[in-house]
Formats: C-alpha cells, structure tokens, sequence
C-alpha cells in the first residue's frame, strides 16, 4: 500500500502527463505521419495578450475564492469558467485563464486530499487526490484539444503557470504565509519528499 503523499505525487505525475498528451501528439498506437499543416494536427496557438499577467488574474481571482468560499465555490467556478469561454471559436485569453485555474485549483486540492486518510476522504463523500487529478487532466487535454493547441504550447503554459500563477495562487489563499511561499522560489514539486516530514 502507497502512502497519502505518495499517491499525491502520483496523481501529480499523471495531470503533468496530460498536459504533454494534451493536444493528442501522443497515442496508445503510434499514428501514421501527416504533414504538419494536416487537417486537424495540432497548431501554435496565436497568443495577443499578455499571458504572465493573465495567469497572475487568474490566479489571484480563484486564490479569493478559495480562500473566502471554499474549494467548492472555486470549482464552480472553474466549471462555469470552462462552459463560458469554451464557445468561443478561438483560443482566448479568458479559455486559457480556466486552464491555470483549474491546475491550481487541483494542485493545492491534491496536496491537501493527499494527506488526508483514504476512510475520512470516504466519509466525506471526497475524491482521492488521483481521482481530481485524473479529472482534471481530462478537462485540461479536452480544452488543450478544442483548439487544437500543440503539446510544446502546453507545456510552456504549464511551465508558466507554475512559475508565475502559483506564487500569486498560494499567496492569496494563505496570505499570512507569503514569506514562506517566497522561500521556495517556484518550486511547488509535490514529489519532492525533503521539503517536509510526515
């Protein structure tokens, strides 16, 4: 049997495996070649707006939200976020702000379901970690796949998110932590086991 913070990190694992499947370069069976400008293959997507600040809003609307009504409240959210911009017939600054949400959103709710024993997750009628990590890969390779934006533009999005959206995230949840948040200079790795002892 794998530990809580074990499971979280495998939960991680497979949202951050999402995102380099995200726009389908990857398969179970290898496909045949296509030319890159193939119907359908995945694009770089056009982006016009300044994606760091975006990613900052973001990050500091669903951190207030979380903070002031709950994780569920946040993920109504992200799920009108997501049914709202997703009609657009292009990607957009506003789409890809759900995106950001939705991975910070699960990344604090995996590290904080991770730690929590399997039984009073039950009782509580809450997913484990995997399960809203899992979920939440989906939706991300769902949204990555409508606009058919390539799995290089996901990762570098990940990579932003990471980097700029999550200082800004947890520092609005716990804002009396923010010295702390500002020690770890970005690295919110939850496999990384010397950052802290059970």
């Amino acid at each position: 049997m794998i530990s809580a913070r074990t499971a979280a990190g495998l939960a991680m694992m497979v949202a951050a495996a999402a995102w380099s499947v995200a726009a389908g370069a990857e398969t179970a069976a290898p496909a045949p070649a296509q030319p890159p400008a193939a119907e359908g293959a995945p694009t770089s997507v056009a982006i016009t707006w300044d994606r760091e600040a975006n990613i900052k809003e973001a990050a500091e609307r669903i951190g207030l939200i979380q903070r002031t009504r709950g994780a569920e409240a946040a993920i109504k959210h992200i799920d009108a976020c997501y049914r709202t911009h997703g009609l657009a017939s292009a990607y957009s600054a506003a789409f890809e702000a759900c995106i950001a949400q939705d991975y910070m959103e699960t990344k604090l709710l995996t590290r904080v379901y991770g730690r929590m024993p399997p039984e009073r997750l039950r009782k509580m009628g809450a997913p484990t970690a995997a399960q809203l990590a899992q979920a939440m890969g989906r939706r991300v390779v769902a949204a990555f796949q409508q606009y058919k934006v390539s799995a290089a533009d996901a990762t570098a999005f990940q990579s932003e998110v990471d980097k700029v959206g999550m200082p800004v995230f947890l520092k609005t949840v716990f804002p009396n932590a923010a010295a702390e948040i500002d020690a770890l200079g970005g690295k919110f790795d939850e496999t990384n086991k010397d950052k802290e002892k059970n």
